[in-house]
């Protein structure tokens, strides 16, 4: 028996069971693929894919409906994989585990993958229904959007028919999105020599988990703890007053996630240990006064084999210097939207590779594309003084607000009809698919909107029940009102 069993609507948690079947990490999304192909196929549906691996398949309009505009409806494919350190987990091979908590489904210690599972399952209900009023509908499945928006740059013009386009890969029930950030990220490697470990020294292993972690752009402004900074502050401190050495300090994993967790391996002389360890234990209660929305932090000090090199102390310096200046968080705020972040930049992941090679991947956002680039500027400077090797990626657009829009419209008569209050209408600072979209099609007319998520891409992503059936019922609506062409 599902989990979800007994839930509404039943034809979307149908889909969802069978989606969350189906492993589906970015850029590894055959899987979800060849579902979604095989779907088409056995509802007798026109389905299509492209050289990027993007899904369409088309319905034609129900009876009495042929004469209205076209719409497209459109998700995305792959799933953020987080999960906690000591779940054991192949996001390649093993299904997601989903369980009901009250009002909520989460997953067994993953990411859950209502980002965009949600939204999918409710196409293909959409789609396999005989009884559902609707247009002639295109649903678009589009691959890799959370580590690079691929299958959005990869879309060719003339894939797509209609110039109505609903995005289904929001997170607030009630809310209109009509703009979104662009963003791009910042890469800087440096180089490390090595030397002996110190003599007389004893080895330690430093770890922090249980952040709240989170979006890096939805859940940027909400004071979550990054632990890739909360980190580095101990070390930099502990190497002025003890000298420690550094063999190895990593965390986080995701680009467009807040980093939950971090460890570092260092040693400390003797004669310093155990005022190191008191001053451990003095940092982690301060941490706590600061940070104090993260009941769950969690702090070890323990000791470990000893390493058999540690960083040059240049080197090392050059690390944790930058790391220390590099900027975190919320940058600015619109002046247009009250409440929008508009600029920010996350420190997403230090990792460190064969060949004494160090990774850092940071990814800026904003809302206004010369503020996007001198954030991600700001965020080079501070690598190249520490002689990094910086390079940019490409980006992605923003989505302009339109307050003009025919589809926003019809949402917004939609929903106060249905629930006797108007919904907030807003842009939001995390990244859709529609800023790429208008660039293809630039007379698309579009807006975004979904059930109620919290925590997504992290373990602790959970989706709202009552949430989806809303918009269930929104949405059929906005379908069952389109205008004539």
């Amino acid at each position: 028996m599902s989990v979800f069993q007994g839930l509404e609507p039943k034809e979307v948690w149908h889909y969802f069971s069978e989606i969350c079947q189906v492993p589906r990490p970015s850029k590894k999304e055959e899987k979800i693929i060849a579902y979604l192909m095989d779907f088409g196929k056995k509802h007798k549906l026109e389905t299509k894919s492209d050289e990027a691996g993007n899904v369409l398949i088309l319905k034609p309009a129900t009876k009495g409906m042929e004469k209205r505009k076209s719409v497209i409806l459109q998700s995305h494919m792959d799933m953020v994989c987080e999960k906690n350190s000591e779940i054991q987990h192949d996001f390649y091979k093993d299904p997601i585990n989903p369980k009901v908590d009250g009002d909520w489904v989460k997953a067994e210690g993953t990411t859950l993958g209502a980002d965009d599972g949600i939204g999918m399952a409710t196409q293909l209900a959409i789609l396999a229904s005989s009884t559902i009023e609707h247009p002639n509908l295109e649903c678009l499945f589009t691959v890799d959007e959370e580590t690079g928006l691929t299958g959005a740059f990869a879309l060719e013009k003339g894939f797509l028919k209609g110039r109505t386009l609903i995005n289904l890969d929001s997170e607030d029930e009630g809310e209109l999105f009509i703009g979104c950030a662009g963003g791009i990220d910042t890469l800087a490697t440096l180089n490390y020599g090595i030397r002996p470990v110190p003599t007389k020294s004893e080895a330690f292993k430093i770890r922090i988990k249980g952040l709240r972690g989170g979006h890096s752009g939805d859940d940027i402004h909400k004071g979550h703890g990054n632990s890739n900074k909360i980190l580095n502050r101990f070390l930099w401190e502990a190497s002025r007053a003890y000298g420690i050495r550094i063999n190895k300090f990593e965390g986080g994993n995701l680009r467009n996630a807040i980093p939950r967790e971090a460890f570092a391996i260092v040693t400390v002389k003797q004669k310093y240990v155990i005022a190191f360890e008191k001053d451990f234990s003095n940092y982690c209660k301060m941490i706590f006064k600061e940070k104090g929305i993260e009941t769950k932090l969690v702090f070890d000090l323990n000791k470990t084999e000893m390493p058999r090199y540690v960083m040059k102390m240049r080197d090392q310096w050059s690390l944790l210097d930058a790391v220390y200046a590099c900027p975190n968080g919320v940058i600015a705020m619109s002046q247009d939207m009250p409440g929008l972040v508009e600029t920010s930049t996350n420190l997403a992941s230090i990792k460190f590779h064969e060949g004494n090679l160090i990774e850092i991947v940071t990814s800026q956002r904003s809302n206004i594309d010369s503020a996007k680039r001198n954030i991600a500027n700001m965020v080079a400077s501070v690598f190249h003084l520490a002689e990094a090797q910086v390079q940019h990626t490409d980006g992605y657009p923003g989505w302009t607000p339109n307050k003009n829009s025919e589809i926003l419209k019809i949402a917004e008569d939609s929903y106060h009809r249905l629930f006797a209050h108007k919904p907030v209408v807003r842009a939001i600072h995390a990244g859709l698919e529609c800023g790429l979209f208008l660039e293809k099609y630039p007379d698309m007319d579009m807006v975004s909107f979904g059930p109620t998520m919290r925590g997504v891409h992290s373990p602790d992503e959970k989706l709202n029940i009552p949430s989806v059936d809303k918009f269930w019922k929104h949405l059929l609506d906005v379908l069952k009102n389109i205008p004539k062409n």
